[in-house]
């Protein structure tokens, strides 16, 4: 054609001046019109967008497509039901169910405990229940089931030792009625056919919580009502229970026992909180006894909840 040249004609550079390979010729880029470039800008934008996100998601969803991003684990909830809740309906799903032993007091039963009366929250709860007993000590004046004449654990009213208003007589006190309540919780187990009949052992070894109120009898003399308990916590130990603790609110132990060091060793399960949140921050400081805080009890949808520390 016209004008052409013979590109074959061309004098070609010697290779050995570029020992690696032919140089590189700078081809620059076509120039895009002013409303191309305003078009391609916001595209280009959006894409790196997508990109960004795209890998993001990438990094946190695992590869069976899951979001695997971190999320707050739910909070473990328990309940404690007792004979209030007789006849009512029981919390749905607990994480583990506290039962209550007594009708309220002690040397009484709780109706629901085992098969009979209604639906038993013991059976609510399974076999690995923990369990919780009333406590009190009302003295020889006003108890009808007051140790006189006992002697053993320990001598009350005795010929060797008259006096029927003791340390060793709240003692003994405490560890009868301890052993009532174990008695009536082996009762409930062979109720359900969880347990052999004349079985004298629960099945398990219960977590047990001794339940201390203001609203159940208690003497002037802390030193005594000390005593009622640590009797009530020695039986339950006796009888293989996992662990003995105490349930009360700050106020009310302190109005019981006052600042003994008697139980130090013992787990507390506080009560007074409202709230998830309050209970949550019950957990801090010490327990009621001076040792640790295993539970803390609040109120949930009607029920008592309990909140693991």
């Amino acid at each position: 054609m016209g004008g052409s040249e013979d590109l074959g004609a061309v004098a070609q550079p010697p290779l050995d001046r570029y020992p690696f390979g032919l140089p590189m010729i700078h081809v620059p880029p076509p120039e895009l019109p002013v409303g191309a470039r305003l078009l391609i800008a916001p595209m280009l934008a959006v894409a790196l967008l997508w990109a960004f996100t795209g890998a993001v998601a990438a990094h946190v969803e695992s590869t069976d497509g899951n979001d695997a991003r971190s999320k707050p684990a739910p909070p473990t909830i328990g309940y404690d039901i007792s004979y209030p809740q007789c006849g009512g309906p029981y919390p749905a799903n607990p994480e583990f169910g506290i039962v209550g032993v007594n009708r309220g007091i002690v040397f009484s039963a709780n109706p629901c405990l085992g098969a009979g009366s209604g639906a038993s929250q013991l059976a609510w709860a399974g076999p690995n229940a923990q369990l919780y007993a009333n406590t009190g000590n009302p003295g020889p004046q006003l108890s009808s089931h007051w140790p006189n004449g006992q002697t053993t654990p320990r001598e009350c009213a005795t010929a060797a030792k008259p006096d029927p208003d003791t340390a060793d007589c709240a003692y003994d006190y405490g560890w009868n009625a301890a052993a009532d309540s174990y008695t009536k919780a082996v009762a409930a187990y062979i109720s359900l056919g969880w347990a052999d009949p004349g079985s004298t052992r629960t099945p398990v070894a219960n977590h047990w919580w001794l339940d201390v109120e203001t609203a159940n009898s208690w003497r002037d003399d802390q030193s005594l009502n000390v005593a009622a308990l640590q009797g009530a916590v020695d039986y339950l130990s006796s009888a293989g229970a996992a662990s003995v603790g105490i349930y009360s609110s700050p106020r009310m132990w302190n109005q019981v026992v006052g600042g003994s060091s008697a139980f130090a060793s013992l787990p507390s399960w506080v009560a007074g909180a409202s709230t998830l949140k309050g209970a949550r921050n019950g957990c801090s400081g010490p327990g009621l006894t001076g040792g640790t805080i295993q539970l803390t009890q609040y109120l949930s949808n009607g029920f008592d909840a309990d909140h693991p520390c």
